[in-house]
């Protein structure tokens, strides 16, 4: 069989490279077209050797088409994924140092608090022009599969302004998986999950081995693990206070509530410095920032290498080719997919992009009736859909008022700034990212002249956050190759789970 498949973002080495070896495992597969788009000439052009090195290495007969025009890219494309990041390292770097001046430490930022507040503000401005151009040259009946963070933020706008039928997909339920089967001493494929709520907040609400109900069991199980107990401080204690277990790693759900980073001093009681995701302050800004720098300096390296191998053994769990295996082919995928509640989980508003349970075959992509989450689980999901909901509004229509109202209602950054010290983060957060926000060109003018009258809160600017760690030189990388090639690969999304776990 044959259709087309894009990638706009393509430049982002590790995920692209994954996603294509998922796509050209499946033997159905070895005839469709592939192309790969992406503003920047360079990334495209190196992400386009390796891949197709390893496409023509495993004998396959398909020639990627690289493209910075996006239509020719997208024309006629059956499906689309997205794993676009909005402005860069520049403009993330803004995202972590900005709030940081006013007291929000952040570990990641790309999903709520300040920082995905504002990377949803850029990316949301991107992905309305990319979706006209998919409405107007892809394939009628196109699939836009969105990997790009925030997700909620970005598949809700996708869907409810873009004109696109878009699914967001993730790998954080499968983390989490894999994390409560080993601290319960089991095997992945032996533990049934039904997990549920929305992405990064989604709930392991019911975990069973052979029929046998272990969801009271998971604190203990956790508690006592070596490992996680140091390393998953916050879930932890956000299962003992809400009686299950959350899908997003420490530092990602740190950032996410008003409890555990709010107070410098005690967030390094809740975090571990072993790897980054675990609540290092901008952790996932220095390994990106680390990645990027590995992979121009060492990509010579990366053509002398092993290819790829596409075979079954070697596909990933990312859900994306399996839903394309099962649109085409009616094999049955069960997989956690992002898309419009519309009533799957009852007691979260039909308009929020939610997280749950799917079954995908020739028929289509199926949401089983999930009903109500537990009331506090479910209280958790609502303060956070709130925060996504106003900041749609205010991406989507160059509104500030809502966008500082997000600001306000986001569980960290109220924790920590008063109305005002909002309001000029703001600001100064809008003024930083002005190329990228065209939506907010009044916005941005007033607020250059309010910077501009001086007399402004004070702010700790040369703060570092409560546990920044020294972004690595490549002369420092350069002492561990494997370590950081690896890392090159892995900064584009973070993983919680041996690599080779399936």
């Amino acid at each position: 069989m044959s259709f087309k498949v894009a990638f706009i973002g393509a430049g982002s080495i590790g995920f692209t490279r994954g996603l294509l070896r998922d796509l050209l495992s499946v033997p159905e597969f070895h005839n469709i077209e592939v192309a790969f788009t992406d503003i920047n000439e360079h990334n495209l052009d190196m992400v386009t050797q390796l891949c197709q090195r390893d496409i023509d290495e495993n004998g396959l007969n398909i020639k990627i088409q690289p493209t910075l025009d996006r239509r020719e890219a997208f024309k006629d494309a059956k499906y689309i994924f997205s794993v676009v990041r909005i402005g860069g390292l520049e403009a993330f770097q803004t995202d972590v140092d900005i709030p940081l001046k006013y007291g929000v430490d952040q570990c990641v930022g790309d999903t709520l608090c300040a920082g995905g507040i504002m990377y949803g503000q850029r990316g949301i401005a991107a992905m309305l022009d990319i979706c006209k151009d998919i409405r107007e040259v892809a394939d009628p009946n196109v699939l836009l599969l969105n990997y790009a963070n925030p997700m909620a933020m970005m598949t809700w706008a996708c869907n409810k302004y873009g004109g696109v039928r878009t699914i967001g997909l993730c790998h954080g339920v499968q983390g989490g998986h894999w994390q409560i089967a080993t601290a319960l001493g089991l095997k992945k494929e032996e533990v049934d999950i039904i997990c549920a709520g929305i992405n990064h907040q989604t709930w392991y609400i019911s975990v069973k081995h052979n029929g046998e109900d272990l969801t009271g069991k998971i604190l203990e199980a956790f508690e006592s693990h070596p490992e996680f107990s140091q390393t998953e401080k916050v879930r932890i204690d956000m299962l003992r206070r809400f009686g299950y277990y959350s899908t997003e790693s420490n530092g990602h759900l740190s950032e996410y509530v008003p409890w555990y980073r709010k107070r410098p001093e005690e967030i390094n009681d809740w975090i571990d410095l072993g790897v980054w995701i675990n609540g290092e302050t901008g952790g996932y800004l220095r390994v990106c920032t680390e990645g990027r720098n590995w992979f121009e300096t060492d990509f010579p390296n990366w053509l002398k290498e092993k290819p790829m191998e596409y075979k079954p053994e070697s596909r990933s769990e990312e859900h994306g080719s399996w839903i394309i295996e099962g649109l085409e082919t009616g094999r049955v995928y069960r997989g956690h997919f992002n898309v419009v509640n519309n009533g799957v989980i009852s007691n979260l508003p039909d308009d929020a992009i939610i997280e749950a349970p799917g079954y995908v075959d020739r028929n289509g992509i199926n949401m089983p009736h999930v009903g109500d989450l537990p009331l506090g689980c479910a209280a958790v999901c609502n303060v956070s859909i709130s925060v996504q909901r106003l900041a749609v509004e205010a991406a989507v229509h160059g509104d500030d008022l809502l966008l500082r109202q997000a600001m306000m209602m986001d569980p960290l950054t109220g924790a920590v700034c008063n109305p005002k010290e909002i309001w000029q983060m703001t600001d100064e957060m809008l003024v930083a990212q002005e190329k990228w926000l065209p939506q907010y060109g009044k916005a941005i003018a007033e607020a250059k002249e309010r910077l501009a009258l001086g007399n402004l809160l004070p702010t700790k600017d040369d703060y570092k956050g409560a546990a920044r760690i020294k972004v690595k030189t490549v002369e420092e990388m350069a002492q561990d190759r494997e370590a950081s090639s690896k890392n090159a690969v892995e900064a584009d999304k973070a993983k919680e789970r041996p690599a080779e776990v399936k």
